[in-house]
C-alpha cells in the first residue's frame, strides 16, 4: 500500500483562469495521469463502467461546466490543456463522485467542524476537517493557491486533476465537504458535487456561495459546511431535487457521513459508514465545554481531529488491516482553517504522527513562503 507521509506541496498560480489551468497542468502533468489511471481504474473495475461510457459522460460534465462557472470552465479547460490530456477524461475526474457513488460503490468517511465567532477564545471563525479516504490518492494531493488578476485568491486542498475540496478563499469563506449518499442519487445530467465545492470557493459572499450550491441541478448528495470571517456557519446537506441546513448550537456545527436533517430519503451511508453515526457527537462532546466558555482555539480543533476513540475508525481513523488493501480508508489529510487571519493549517496522515503545516494567503505566493510547523506530533515537546 502507498501512504503518505509528508505534507503536501502548494502549487500557486496567479492571472486569468486559462492561464492559470494551463500552469497548473503543466506543473502536475504527471500527478494528473497517476490520478486518472487510479480513478478509470476504480470507474472500470468499481462502478462497472466502460471507456466509451466514461468518455461520454465526461463531455456532457464538461458541456455542464461551461454552464454552470464561465471560470471554472477556463480553469479546467486550461488544465486539461496544460497537462495534455483531454478534456472529456479532466472533466470525468472532477465528477468522480457521480461516476463512483452513482452506482452504488461505497465507502468514504470525513468528519467536519465549525465554531463560529462566539465559541472562540479570538473573535475569530474556525472550520476544519479530516479528510478520509484511500491513501493511495495522498501522494497525488497537493494544496492548489489561485489567485485571479483581481488579486481574489482561493487555497484548497486538491487531488491531482481536480479544482478543489476543501479550502478557503480571500473574502473569507471557507469549505468543508463530507460524502453523504442517498436512494436519490442517479447518473444523468446535473452539477457533480466537486463543481459545487469549487463554486463555493469561488464566492466573495456567503449568499453567493448559498447561489452556488442551492438553485443547481444536482445528480450527487453531499454535504457543505460553510462559514465566514464575519462569524457565522451554515451547513448543508445536499441531495438531487432537495436540501436541509443546519445552523450552529452552542457555537459549533459538527458532521460527518450521514443525514442529520429530516428529508424525505434514504440515507445510503448511513449504516455503513465507519462510526458516522457517533462521530460528530464524539467530537461536540470533546469541544462544547471551552465552545460554550468562548475559549476555543485552533489547538483544541487539532486535538479533537487527532481523537483516535474506537480505532481504526474513530475521527482520525487508520487503515483497518482486517480489509483488503485496495478498500482500506484512513484520514489522508487533517485541515483547520481560521477565517479571520486566512490561515489554513494541514497535517498527513496520520496527524497524530506529524505537526500541522501552517500557510497563509497573505504570503503563499511568494516563492520564497515557507510554512511553520505548529501541533507538534503527539508525544513530541514543542
Amino acid at each position: 500500500m502507498t501512504n503518505t507521509t509528508t505534507h503536501p506541496p502548494v502549487i500557486a498560480v496567479s492571472g486569468s483562469y486559462e492561464d492559470m489551468g494551463i500552469e497548473l497542468g503543466r506543473r502536475t502533468a504527471d500527478l494528473v495521469a497517476q490520478s486518472l489511471a487510479t480513478y478509470e481504474h476504480r470507474f472500470r473495475h468499481d462502478a462497472g463502467l466502460d471507456d466509451a461510457t466514461i468518455k461520454r459522460w465526461g463531455l456532457k460534465y464538461w458541456d455542464i461546466a461551461s454552464g454552470y462557472n464561465r471560470d471554472i470552465a477556463a480553469l479546467m479547460h486550461g488544465l486539461a490543456e496544460g497537462a495534455r490530456q483531454p478534456i472529456h477524461r479532466i472533466a470525468a475526474l472532477n465528477a468522480r463522485t457521480e461516476l463512483l457513488f452513482g452506482t452504488g460503490y461505497q465507502d468514504e468517511g470525513c468528519t467536519s467542524v465549525s465554531a463560529i465567532a462566539t465559541a472562540t477564545s479570538n473573535g475569530h471563525t474556525l472550520i476544519g476537517q479530516n479528510w478520509d479516504w484511500h491513501p493511495e490518492q495522498g501522494p497525488v494531493t497537493f494544496l492548489l493557491a489561485t489567485r485571479d488578476k483581481s488579486e481574489f485568491s482561493v487555497l484548497s486542498l486538491t487531488e491531482a486533476g481536480m479544482l478543489a475540496k476543501s479550502g478557503l478563499n480571500s473574502a473569507g469563506i471557507g469549505v468543508c465537504a463530507n460524502l453523504l449518499a442517498s436512494d436519490r442519487d442517479r447518473g444523468g445530467v446535473g452539477v457533480p458535487y466537486h463543481y459545487l465545492l469549487r463554486g463555493a470557493l469561488q464566492s466573495k459572499r456567503m449568499s453567493e456561495a448559498h447561489r452556488n450550491l442551492l438553485p443547481v441541478t444536482r445528480i450527487s448528495s453531499g454535504n457543505v459546511l460553510l462559514a465566514d470571517a464575519a462569524g457565522e456557519s451554515i451547513d448543508f446537506e445536499l441531495a438531487p431535487e432537495m436540501f436541509a441546513s443546519i445552523l450552529p448550537v452552542d457555537g459549533l456545527i459538527v458532521h460527518a457521513n450521514h443525514f442529520m436533517a429530516d428529508l424525505p430519503l434514504v440515507d445510503r451511508k448511513a449504516a455503513t459508514s465507519a462510526l458516522t453515526q457517533l462521530r460528530p457527537a464524539r467530537l461536540r462532546h470533546l469541544l462544547e465545554e471551552k465552545a460554550a466558555a468562548g475559549q476555543l482555539d485552533v489547538g483544541d480543533i487539532v486535538a479533537g481531529l487527532r481523537d483516535t476513540y474506537s480505532d481504526p475508525d474513530g475521527i482520525c481513523r487508520h487503515p483497518d488491516p482486517e480489509v483488503p488493501v485496495s478498500e482500506q480508508i484512513a484520514t489522508v489529510y487533517s485541515i483547520v482553517m481560521d477565517l479571520n487571519e486566512l490561515s489554513f493549517w494541514i497535517a498527513p496522515a496520520s496527524p497524530r504522527d506529524h505537526g500541522y503545516e501552517r500557510w497563509d494567503i497573505s504570503t503563499i505566493f511568494d516563492d520564497r513562503a515557507r510554512p511553520r510547523v505548529e501541533f507538534p506530533p503527539l508525544g513530541v515537546s514543542a
